[in-house]
């Protein structure tokens, strides 16, 4: 149950409820850092994860992101490399230092993606999938669960906790935007749920501003929003190509922003007193 009486939390340092979640030997989420987890949509070449992992690792990013399962509303469009994608992912993120999220689509792909990843990512259409939430439960693995596009941020926790109710408490929860009645955007960044998040909640939350937006001239505005309103990191898709990218082109960001986009939302983030990685 939420609370409806809340107090500010800078009156009240108990409000500070965030668990950090380790990722890796060296990377923590929810603590002071705002963390960027930056890559593709899609894995579609070798050639082309390198090329953006090596652009992440230059400009001192941690976390590459990238799908090698990708649920696609449409069956004929591109439905990810699989096995192959998660292999590059790996080759490239341990050539650079990188660490790799991805998303698995069911059960059966768990130990494969806990193999290849160090994040395990379970996507907005599966949010109440629950024997994958329960099966992701039972890996000592971080769990990336993003927002149902038709949840309530009370079906969210609750699907959160069918994960912890397994075993694993190491959950990062992502706010993708949910769908309304607006059609002007792809959906909408909900950033009131990201406040919410912070003063209720022990787990740390990221933003999609990609799939939120679904535009990439409005990633930057939707990503300094949601840093401002307490995100603990960002999950955002750049692409080398963006015109030739193979899904969600129209959201994705060129990879020559980044650097751009580091500087702009690491400036928000320190006027809210964070650091950014």
């Amino acid at each position: 149950m939420i609370p409806n009486n809340m107090i500010w939390a800078d009156d009240n340092p108990e409000m500070a409820l965030t668990k950090p979640v380790r990722v890796g030997n060296s990377l923590t989420v929810g603590g002071q850092d705002v963390i960027l987890m930056t890559g593709p949509c899609s894995v579609e070449s070798y050639d082309q994860t390198r090329t953006v992992a090596q652009e992440v690792a230059r400009l001192g990013g941690r976390v590459l992101r990238g799908g090698a399962y990708k649920p696609r509303t449409s069956p004929y469009s591109f439905q990810g490399l699989g096995r192959e994608g998660l292999e590059i992912l790996r080759a490239v993120a341990d050539e650079f230092d990188l660490l790799v999220v991805t998303e698995a689509l069911g059960v059966e792909q768990l130990p494969l993606v806990a193999e290849y990843t160090d994040i395990i990512q379970i996507g907005s259409r599966n949010m109440q999938h629950y024997p994958l939430l329960w099966a992701a439960g039972e890996f000592d693995k971080p769990v990336l669960l993003k927002r149902g596009f038709m949840s309530t941020v009370d079906e969210w926790l609750k699907a959160a906790e069918h994960i912890s109710s397994r075993g694993n408490d190491r959950i990062v929860l992502c706010e993708r935007g949910i769908r309304s009645f607006e059609t002007a955007t792809r959906n909408t960044l909900d950033t009131n749920a990201i406040a919410l998040i912070k003063q209720t909640s022990p787990y740390p939350i990221l933003a999609d501003p990609s799939h939120a937006t679904g535009r990439a001239d409005l990633v930057f505005a939707a990503a300094r929003a949601a840093v401002a309103a307490g995100a603990d990191g960002l999950l955002v898709e750049f692409h080398n190509n963006p015109a030739e990218a193979l899904s969600d082109a129209d959201q994705a960001l060129p990879l020559a922003a980044l650097a751009r986009f580091r500087d702009e939302v690491g400036k928000v983030a320190q006027a809210v007193g964070r650091g950014i990685r």
